[in-house]
């Protein structure tokens, strides 16, 4: 602790006296200072003890010892010492009076303790006290170190936890609870997941105090520091404490931080191995070689190959702004994937690389991700963390996307193709499943299609692409200027016949004239465009001329 004024009370060299506020010798003391001047209160900065020998006071006028004191009290100054013997011979009752009527601590010091000893004896405790603190945050160092090597992030954070008297929790990119300590505090610390996440808007190394974790009983001091060395944190740490943090709990909180920052943001060798690895597996599933994969996986990547996965090809296209409503019920992002879908405009592959791989860290799951080019190709485990996440964050986009702000025909947008549950000896096949819905997707002007959805959806609007388009109305062309002349209604008379899969009376009911009018119809339909109406071929040509030509 750092020294009070009862402790230089209590210093047997020093002698002083207690004259007033003798119930507020607690208060600790940042520096002895000496000043004559009739008011040292601009050039005090609080917490000194002032030492005087009323050299240029009326220490005997009642009236001006009331308005020293209290300007004193009101600088903050936590105690007045005074030496008798010099200018008088014992402390000025006036003085006396004013001290005990604003509770101001007064000392006398005798004449034979000079001032100079009372400076050093402040100054020898404040270093003694530094240096216990440095001694304190060492100790703290070294406990905090081994409980980071046995036990991971779980034991740092128990650690620093007893060392600030209070509770650390560990939250991962997105903003998530990771890990903390004590138990309880988990609940605690999930109250303030929206300051992390302003946090996170900052550029790396931020910190914030923010209060008000707690129930009103329990409103802690808290702070928050992120953990990286990167643009944006990977990471955040929170520390909530009942009051400010002292010299030693700080040497803890910035050992744990460095030491979070070094198993938080690996290496960028590691980094660039892991990818490596995760590169060389994914070759080795799409040439075929699910064995050699499984060798070359080993426990990185291992756990993934033992049960179904889903592969997963992202990147980002200009979209255009005409949309199709998903005709599946749509799932509800989550706040993290709502969050990072707000980010995502920059990098939209950057951030599905973040949230993918954070949600597999706190489940504990595997997740390879491997960049291709332009691309970005992820083997999650089906039904898993990782697998959820993607899924969540690409209908945040959507959601985003379609609201009222979104902004048509941006460029940079993520398109998403997910294949359906594969193993391992199936993993090519997986990967082309995830290539035709990635497709599909950018058609269809979606963020997000799984391969199931295809075949339970219908095959039209697949034909919004513009070489369709132009396929179609040269394919009709001939048809259309026919009837610009006035001679017959060919494009109709096509359109009923084949919606009643050539039944002539139907369809000539259908357009109100004869069934032998609507068999020469079809004759000049032949002749006009030199096709064949018995080829089925050509009738489902020309029906998915007419729907596609239809939709424009």
């Amino acid at each position: 602790m750092p020294p009070t004024l009862a402790s230089l009370v209590h210093h047997s060299a020093l002698k002083l006296t207690v004259r007033a506020g003798e119930d507020r010798l607690d208060v600790p003391v940042r520096w002895a200072h000496v000043s004559e001047l009739a008011d040292p209160v601009p050039y005090m900065e609080g917490g000194e003890l002032l030492l005087i020998t009323a050299l240029k006071l009326d220490a005997e006028d009642p009236e001006a010892m009331r308005r020293y004191v209290k300007r004193l009290a009101g600088a903050g100054v936590v105690g007045l010492g005074f030496a008798v013997g010099v200018n008088y011979d014992e402390i000025p009752g006036a003085l006396v009076e004013a001290a005990r009527d604003e509770g101001l601590p007064l000392l006398e010091v005798p004449r034979r303790t000079p001032f100079l000893a009372i400076s050093k004896a402040v100054s020898a405790a404040i270093a003694a006290d530094q240096y216990r603190s440095v001694t304190a945050g060492f100790a703290a160092q070294r406990e905090l170190t081994r409980q980071a090597l046995t036990d991971g992030p779980e034991g740092l954070l128990a650690a620093l936890a007893s060392q600030v008297d209070g509770w650390a929790a560990l939250y991962d990119a997105s903003g998530a609870v990771v890990a903390a300590a004590p138990e309880w505090a988990g609940r605690r610390a999930a109250r303030i997941t929206a300051d992390v996440e302003r946090l996170r808007e900052r550029p790396a190394p931020a910190s914030s105090v923010v209060g008000g974790a707690g129930p009103p009983d329990n409103d802690d001091r808290v702070e928050l520091h992120s953990l990286g060395t990167g643009r944006r944190p990977r990471a955040a740490l929170a520390v909530g404490t009942a009051a400010a943090l002292g010299t030693a709990e700080r040497y803890a909180v910035h050992s744990a931080i460095a030491l979070l920052t070094l198993t938080t943001e690996r290496s960028r060798s590691l980094q660039a191995a892991e990818q490596r690895i995760g590169t060389a597996v994914l070759r080795m599933l799409l040439a075929g070689e699910p064995e050699h994969a499984r060798t070359v996986a080993g426990d990185l990547y291992g756990a993934l190959l033992d049960a179904p996965f889903r592969l997963v090809v992202a990147e980002t296209v200009v979209v255009s702004s005409v949309r199709i409503v998903p005709d599946t019920p749509a799932r509800v992002p989550s706040a993290a994937a709502l969050a990072a879908a707000a980010d995502a405009m920059g990098d939209p592959l950057g951030a599905l690389t973040e949230i993918v791989e954070s949600a597999a860290a706190r489940s504990g799951e595997s997740v390879l991700v491997v960049p291709e080019g332009e691309r970005l190709v992820v083997l999650a485990s089906d039904g898993g963390a990782a697998a959820t996440a993607c899924g969540e964050y690409a209908v945040a986009l959507e959601a985003a996307r379609t609201s009222e702000q979104a902004v048509a025909g941006d460029e940079g947008e993520l398109v998403v193709g997910v294949s359906a549950p594969a193993g391992p000896i199936a993993a090519a096949a997986a990967y082309k499943q995830a290539e035709q819905a990635l497709s599909v997707a950018r058609r269809r002007g979606r963020v997000y299609v799984e391969h199931e959805q295809l075949a339970s959806g219908s095959v039209l609007p697949l034909l919004a692409d513009e070489a369709v388009r132009a396929f179609a109305d040269g394919l009709l062309r001939p048809l259309h200027e026919h009837d610009a002349t006035g001679r017959g209604d060919l494009v109709a008379s096509l359109r009923a016949w084949l919606s009643r899969h050539g039944q002539w009376d139907a369809a000539a009911a259908d357009l109100g004239v004869h069934r032998h009018t609507l068999r020469y119809r079809m004759r000049r339909v032949e002749e006009i465009l030199g096709r064949s109406l018995d080829d089925p071929d050509v009738r489902m040509e020309l029906w998915l001329a007419l729907k596609t030509t239809a939709a424009q």
